[in-house]
């Protein structure tokens, strides 16, 4: 592909407008100093090849200091596995080097489909090794071989994974995404949910899947759950759906805010308390009541009655937990509604919107802000976890999830201390 001076001069003119107007400004920085250093780069992003464009206008991007930004054309040509193979990858040290090991694997992805399990440590990409910080890039569209081997160095193999090809939109980059929900009872009485991410800007398709799950678990007789969300890549408002069934009762999961608001002041107390809508109706009776208001609300649960698992949930999350649902293991974490267990979040959790800045290219840009009712914001700070456990490849690879493990544990405890209450 080839960019001309002028396609790169759109590009970067509609790059600094958005910017300008619509970016939530989480760390804040000086936007003067912003456009001193863009202004600076630009001789240089004008020439050299498009790889080179890209990565400098990424660097000027990273500048902004928050999380959900991003520029990618619509036909990438390198994503991160957890968007082109549905698996993510963690960090260990062998002998004296550092080495990636698979960490998550999302049921039915390409990585799942081609025999990749969770600890096999990765070598190579291609003929090149890769090793932390360097993650290997992936082409959608693509056929990369990939060099695992077992955690001791034995039983190396070669696995070849096709890459599907994916287009970006205004609603989604151009990622894979994974299987969205699944369910199962892992243990009587105990009820395991995995989310890997939260589908559609509104989620109503995704709180559907919900509903269908939390109705088979509790005719299972579950009355303890494990809400899995490690790797979960984030998404929409489906995320408003698992929390509404963590209480009885209508009450705050966070609140947004917008750029405008930001930056006028604002008093949290007054912005209106909205309850997720369960129908499309619903949400175009929301959106038109803000069609020309500021944004900046309360999100509030539905109110779904009392659950049979209520004071027995653990929440399992990792450094891959992103977004949506850091979202939700914020809300369950402030109220106590869960127990949280894993490694600690990431802390990405603007809400951003996709748009094309011309020649095939979209800006992913965060547009308002997130924070738990108690006014925290989890942004470049994340969730940790009330019970701290790490995770390996030695174990993984024998099929051992300390981590799954420990929630199942402490689901047994819960269900003593409810008999023993009794």
């Amino acid at each position: 592909m080839i960019l001309n001076e002028n396609q790169r001069k759109t590009i970067l003119g509609n790059i600094r407008k958005r910017v300008l107007k619509s970016h939530f400004n989480v760390a804040g920085i000086d936007y003067h100093a912003w456009l001193k250093s863009f202004d600076e780069r630009t001789d240089e992003l004008l020439t050299g090849d498009v790889e080179a464009f890209e990565a400098g206008v990424q660097a000027v991007l990273k500048g902004l200091g928050s999380s959900h930004t991003g520029f990618y054309h619509e036909r990438p040509s390198r994503l991160l596995p957890q968007h082109t193979i549905n698996a993510t990858l963690g960090e260990f040290t062998q002998g004296d080097q550092r080495r990636w090991f698979f960490l998550d694997v999302f049921e039915d992805g390409p990585a799942y489909r081609a025999g990749i399990k969770p600890g096999d440590v990765l070598h190579q990409v291609d003929g090149v090794d890769y090793a932390p910080p360097n993650m290997p890039p992936l082409k959608p569209g693509a056929s990369h071989k990939f060099s695992v081997a077992a955690p001791d160095g034995t039983a190396a193999r070669l696995i070849v994974i096709e890459m599907p090809t994916r287009k970006g939109n205004k609603d989604l980059p151009p990622i894979l995404p994974p299987k969205s929900i699944s369910s199962s009872m892992i243990e009587p009485g105990v009820g395991l949910l995995r989310i890997t991410w939260f589908p559609g800007a509104m989620g109503l398709g995704f709180a559907k899947e919900l509903d269908s799950a939390i109705v088979g678990l509790k005719a299972k007789g579950c009355d303890r759950l494990i809400v899995d969300l490690r790797g979960n890549i984030g998404g929409g408002l489906g995320f408003a759906r698992l929390a509404s069934y963590l209480c009885p009762d209508k009450v705050a999961i966070g609140y947004s805010l917008t750029p405008k608001r930001q930056r006028k002041g604002y008093k949290p107390e007054e912005f209106e308390r909205v309850v997720y809508p369960d129908s499309k109706l619903g949400f175009a009776v929301t959106l038109g009541r803000f069609a020309f208001r500021d944004k900046s609300i309360f999100l509030m649960t539905q109110g779904l009655g009392p659950q049979p698992f209520h004071g027995r949930v653990v929440f399992l999350v990792n450094e891959w937990t992103n977004s949506a649902a850091e979202m939700a293991a914020g809300f369950a974490s402030e109220n106590k509604l869960a127990t949280i267990v894993g490694t600690k979040t990431p802390g990405n959790v603007l809400g951003a919107v996709n748009a094309k800045v011309g020649g095939g290219y979209w800006l992913r840009l965060p547009v308002f802000g997130w924070y738990t009712p108690r006014g925290v914001s989890i942004e470049g700070q994340g969730i940790t976890p009330d019970l701290l456990v790490e995770v390996n490849p030695e174990t993984l690879k024998a099929g051992i999830d300390f981590q799954l493990h420990t929630a199942a544990e402490l689901t047994g405890v819960f269900s003593g201390a409810m008999s023993g209450a009794g």
